[in-house]
């Protein structure tokens, strides 16, 4: 059997023009264009895994994979791998770093958190042209500082459902490490949102929700009472895909913590 090694990649992409990250048939993927670069230089490569898949418009400058490759052929490539990919991946897509990995490493299991940037322009003239692809227009002023003493409230762990589509199967208490609002340089609202993982819509019903907030349309306590619902809220709004990006994967240092990551993380959670 052909020795292996498992590498660790970096990617980052423009998700405007992708049906999302994972593969469907018929269907233009994040996963799709880097598994057909991966297959060219690598030929047959096995258990490609990512951090988080991301829906259709959604974009990524820290997303992490992992995958095993020939040994063979990642000694003789991985002085100038990025350099090759860079000549086959399309434009709207870049794998940023790659390095060999312990073979316990898990882009999916072993992360420690995962951190979004979604981005709002409230100005009466709408978004900076340059910037329409990445950043929602809302229709009306939003008070930021009003928005970010609310969703304080949202963080710890609960049971997320009311801001989450459910899958069968899968649970939706999760630990919200981070959920602030600011204004950046330019005027944008930007919210900043991290958690040891996120399920299905799970950002950008809070980014929803905030919104409503922030415009005045609801108060503190509605928002903070969406954790009490033990159901999906039908009255939070799910935003645009195109304002979301994911700008980190967090790992331990320590290799030798990745597999205690790996089992803290399917576990079956409760409260």
């Amino acid at each position: 059997m052909e020795d292996r090694t498992r590498l660790r990649l970096g990617v980052a992409y423009d998700g405007a023009e992708f049906s999302g990250w994972a593969l469907q048939p018929g269907l233009r993927t994040v996963a799709s264009e880097v598994i057909r670069a991966l297959e060219i230089l690598f030929g047959e490569i096995a258990d490609f895994t990512v951090a988080g898949r991301t829906d259709a418009g959604v974009h990524a400058t820290g997303q992490i994979v992992h995958v095993d490759v020939s040994t063979e052929k990642w000694e003789a490539l991985r002085d100038r791998l990025l350099w090759r990919l860079r000549g086959i991946l399309p434009p709207d897509v870049r794998v940023t770093a790659a390095e060999a990995v312990d073979p316990s490493f898990n882009a999916r299991f072993a992360a420690q958190w995962r951190r979004y940037r979604y981005r709002v322009a409230d100005a009466t003239w709408g978004v900076n042209p340059l910037r329409r692809l990445d950043t929602l227009a809302w229709p009306r002023p939003l008070d930021v500082e009003r928005m970010h003493a609310a969703c304080r409230r949202l963080l710890g762990e609960h049971d997320f459902v009311g801001f989450c589509k459910q899958r069968e199967g899968a649970t939706t208490i999760r630990e919200l490490q981070q959920y602030d609002w600011a204004r950046d340089e330019d005027g944008i609202a930007v919210a900043t949102v991290r958690a040891d993982a996120f399920c299905h819509s799970m950002v950008r019903s809070l980014v929803g929700a905030a919104l409503a907030v922030g415009d005045g349309r609801r108060d503190e306590d509605w928002l903070a009472s969406i954790l009490m619902l033990g159901e999906r809220a039908n009255d939070v709004h799910v935003v645009g895909p195109h304002g979301l990006t994911l700008l980190e994967v967090s790992y331990s240092d320590d290799p030798g913590d990745w597999q205690s990551r790996v089992d803290l993380t399917r576990r079956v959670r409760t409260l």
